[in-house]
């Protein structure tokens, strides 16, 4: 399965990686495997994302742990021009990682942070993103008709269904990339109101939400939204891990292809700005 044109890596950047190793394999049941300074980790047998100290550059810049998404690209050098031209920043020159990926650290118009990254030799399967592992991507933004126009054309993303907010913020528009063949995301502009800064705000899958709440907050972590019920059935809570990255996690309780969203009146936490 191709990895080009959506998220296939999420890498948790934080200050404590031996403390978020134990937090997620007890929240989540990812298990992070060292490989030398960083660890993978797995969801049962799937790769979907890397577990590294926060580096010393983003710490320069203040940035707090966080959940870096990774969207694969075939030609980095050529994206990262083309995502400068539609208004977004590179923070950075690229890097080398040790599976042979060059991931760039950019900022979108809004300011989300996320990361360009090309294929590496030894890395992924294509479906990090998946009903077992990451199963919702979720763009906070000021605007999102101009964040969705960037998206939509620089890789390809495609409209799908929309719930309105309100007249303040506007519709939940959910979004489908190449290869899916469901929503795998949405975008709002709930970065309006003042407790909310635009981020992506990623979904890990759970079996038992209320059990992985609990554990949230007995191992330290903070739940800052829910548990709520979704449209579909689907139970989702936001949160933050002990360190302070943001995350959130979704109970899949019906056999359909139902994709989360906020609650009507409640909107999705911000994080800490990486």
């Amino acid at each position: 399965m191709s990895i080009l044109d959506r998220f296939c890596w999420y890498e948790l950047r934080t200050t404590n990686p031996d403390a978020a190793r134990a937090f997620y394999a007890e929240v989540a049941g990812w298990r992070a495997e060292p490989t030398g300074a960083s660890s993978v980790f797995r969801a049962g047998e799937l790769r979907v994302g890397g577990l590294v100290e926060l580096p010393e550059r983003a710490r320069a810049l203040g940035a707090p742990p966080h959940w870096l998404g990774q969207l694969g690209v075939h030609d980095l050098d050529a994206s990262v021009q083309r995502w400068i031209e539609r208004g977004g920043q590179a923070l950075g020159p690229a890097q080398q990682a040790a599976d042979g990926r060059r991931v760039a650290v950019v900022r979108d118009p809004q300011g989300a942070v996320l990361a360009l990254c090309s294929r590496g030799d030894a890395w992924g399967q294509g479906d990090a993103w998946s009903r077992e592992g990451v199963a919702w991507h979720e763009l906070h933004t000021t605007d999102h008709a101009q964040a969705w126009s960037v998206y939509a054309e620089l890789f390809g993303w495609k409209a799908t269904e929309a719930l309105h907010l309100g007249p303040e913020m506007g519709p939940y528009q959910m979004f489908s990339w190449a290869g899916a063949d469901r929503s795998v995301g949405a975008m709002a502009s709930t970065a309006r109101a003042p407790h909310i800064h635009t981020h992506w705000l990623f979904y890990l899958t759970v079996a038992d939400l209320d059990a992985s709440l609990a554990r949230v907050r007995s191992l330290g972590g903070t739940v800052v939204n829910g548990p709520m019920q979704v449209r579909g059935g689907d139970r989702v809570a936001q949160c933050e891990d002990p360190q302070g990255a943001a995350f959130a996690l979704l109970q899949r309780v019906t056999a359909s292809r139902s994709t989360p969203g906020p609650a009507p009146s409640t909107p999705a936490p911000g994080a800490r700005r990486p």
